[in-house]
């Protein structure tokens, strides 16, 4: 149902924190033309732990208005209460949401069982295609692969965004590869991830590099590895760029440098440190990107 190379758009703003729908316009008409797959709106890197409900689904609808069915939409839709997640799922659906993205329940801490069921009850409450999202770096909340499997069998889950290790991977390809899709969270790891059999990569770096990590990904996905690992190698700097302070902080920041959006974030997240503007234009530059 998915594949390729999906950016995990950034939600720009205005200086005062307002969202910027004209650039927000802006950003769906760039990934079109610049090959991406399918735009995940309001995700991490959209900033949705600071939007409210009306600006989260705002978002979402007017993404899936300006792509007028060219892309996939898969709206953001996690949350640490089921019925939150619920209530988002069901929104997101209701602006014409291809497919929802949802997080492991975070702060919260929730036992095996617990996860199994938080997906079990948004699945049956909502009939739209939903990708899980393992990130537990972020969560301290870890969806184990036997997990993953067990919700493997509900037919509106089709997919997995996991923040791989090789050996993960291995995991998770012999329990569920070919049942759902799974992508990778780690932009440096997404290469060997889909050369390994993942489907594709859910990315941050693709917000300033759409081409190009659509090239890596299509490349791995028709395997060819040695040309995948090339196009790959030219963004491995950018890659680790992109995480110099918590994403999506550095991204916000070099497309502002793009001319692409304005220099607004919302606290408590705050602009990149100075020490690492140099570092990420350099970045930038190796990578072949254009900026102002």
């Amino acid at each position: 149902m998915f594949s390729g190379s999906m950016v995990a758009l950034v939600t720009p703003m205005r200086s005062n924190g307002e969202v910027d729908h004209t650039a927000l316009d802006r950003l769906v008409e760039f990934h079109i033309e610049g090959g991406t797959s399918a735009i995940v709106a309001v995700g991490t890197t959209g900033e949705s732990p600071t939007l409210n409900v009306e600006e989260h689904i705002g978002v979402v609808r007017r993404i899936v208005e300006r792509s007028a069915k060219r892309i996939p939409v898969i709206a953001g839709t996690g949350a640490n209460s089921t019925t939150e997640a619920i209530e988002l799922t069901q929104l997101a659906k209701k602006a014409g949401a291809d497919a929802s993205l949802s997080v492991t329940p975070y702060y919260n801490k929730p036992t095996q069982e617990g996860l199994y069921l938080h997906f079990e009850a948004i699945a049956e409450a909502v009939d739209l295609p939903i990708i899980l999202y393992n990130v537990p770096s972020r969560t301290a909340c870890d969806l184990k692969p036997e997990t993953v499997e067990r919700l493997a069998a509900i037919p509106t889950i089709v997919g997995l965004k996991e923040a791989p290790s090789i050996a993960r991977n291995s995991e998770l390809l012999s329990r569920v590869g070919g049942r759902i899709a799974l992508f990778s969270g780690d932009d440096d790891l997404a290469c060997e991830s889909v050369l390994m059999g993942f489907s594709g990569v859910i990315s941050v770096t693709a917000n300033v590099a759409p081409r190009q990590v659509s090239a890596v990904i299509k490349a791995a996905l028709a395997g060819d590895r040695k040309e995948a690992r090339r196009l790959d190698a030219a963004l491995q700097q950018l890659h680790k760029a992109m995480f110099f302070e918590s994403n999506p902080i550095p991204v916000k920041w070099a497309l502002a440098r793009m001319g692409m959006i304005a220099d607004g974030i919302r606290l408590p997240l705050t602009p990149l440190t100075r020490s690492h503007h140099a570092p990420l234009i350099e970045a930038l530059q190796r990578a072949g990107i254009a900026f102002a």
